[in-house]
Order: C-alpha cells, then structure tokens, then sequence
C-alpha cells in the first residue's frame, strides 16, 4: 500500500456524511483544547544528563463519531520540561487516534491511542545563563524526530449539551528515540460537540 494516510483521510472525509441509523441528534463530531502536566523522567545518554520534573503544554484534540462507541480523528501538542540554567526538553507531537466511548447519562469514559510523529528539541545549558545575551561556555542543542504511540485512558463530564468538561491520562512511548523522557501526563480541558 503506497498512501495509507491518503486512504485514512478518505474514510475521514466521507464516513461522516453517510446517514446514521440512529436519532438526528446523535454527536456527529467534538473537539477542544486541553492544558497538561504531569511527571517525567529520563537519561539523555549521550552527554550523562538525567532528567526529571513536571512538563506543561497545551494542545488540542478532534474527533468524528463514525458508530457508536467508536471516534476516529486527530491531536496535536507542544509540552515543555524546564531544565536548569533557561534549558528545555520540548515536544511538539501529532498524530491520528481511535478510541472506544460509552455514555453512562452525563459520563462518558474513553479509551485509545495515537500513532503520529513529531519533534524534540533539548537546551542543555550546563556553564552559563540564557537569561542574559552572554554566549554560553557549554550549551548543547539537540533537535531530531519522534516517532509515537501514545495510549489513553479519559473521561468526559457533560456540562451541556454541547460543552463537556474532559479529563484524560497518557503515556506517550517513543520509538527509536531513547532521548525523550517518559511517564504520565494529566490533561484538562473543554471539548465541544455537535
């Protein structure tokens, strides 16, 4: 298969206009932006350097609710580790999710993954300071690609009809990037349906 992202955004295209067997009110589509922290670790092997602390970021999320229990879309994200002296561990990631949902009256909880890619860009600064506009005796800048699998667990809360309150976990996995720190993250948002 020469274009597999072409036949997905197909199905992404014309699934949602194909007439549902259930209610006209059914939820065709939502989406929203989260806030996240969370608590990672790491080693960045090359140059000895542990890392650990709490990310922040924001980033966003669609999905299309093809059937029931079932919503196809996309997400994206930025997510920044300070590190000392003005350094930074950032990823901006994106990719293609699916999960599974059930709606118990206002709750709604979620299951899945994404698969996507994106980058990691590390400021190492170990002699010197970025806050002044002095170059630094010992400083390492690193950018390179990520591949990701990103699994989820998360559930949405009903404010209205059409605004929900979301809260959601992850554990992005990176393969074949071993510079990029792991563990939980916590995210917390709006999502919007129609």
């Amino acid at each position: 298969m020469k274009h597999p992202f072409s036949i997905v955004i197909a199905l992404l295209l014309v699934l949602p206009t194909l007439k549902a067997q259930d209610s006209v009110s059914r939820t065709r589509f939502s989406g929203g932006m989260m806030l996240h922290s969370g608590y990672l670790t790491g080693r960045i092997e090359a140059i000895d350097h542990s890392v650990e602390g709490a990310p922040f970021g924001l980033g966003g999320v669609i999905r299309y609710h093809f059937i029931n229990h079932i919503r196809l879309g996309g997400e994206g994200y930025v997510s920044k580790l300070s590190q000392p002296q003005g350094g930074y561990i950032r990823l901006g990631w994106g990719g293609l999710l699916v999960d599974g949902y059930w709606t118990l009256k206002r709750w709604t909880p979620y299951l899945g993954f994404t698969v996507g890619g994106g980058s990691l860009s590390t400021l190492i600064v170990r002699d010197g300071d970025t806050k002044d506009w002095k170059s630094e005796p010992d400083a390492m800048l690193h950018n390179s690609s990520v591949m990701i699998i990103d699994p989820f667990i998360g559930v949405e809360f009903a404010l209205t009809r059409a605004m929900r309150l979301t809260m959601k976990a992850d554990y992005i996995i990176t393969v074949a990037n071993r510079d990029c720190p792991s563990g939980v993250r916590l995210y917390l948002g709006i999502v919007f349906a129609r």
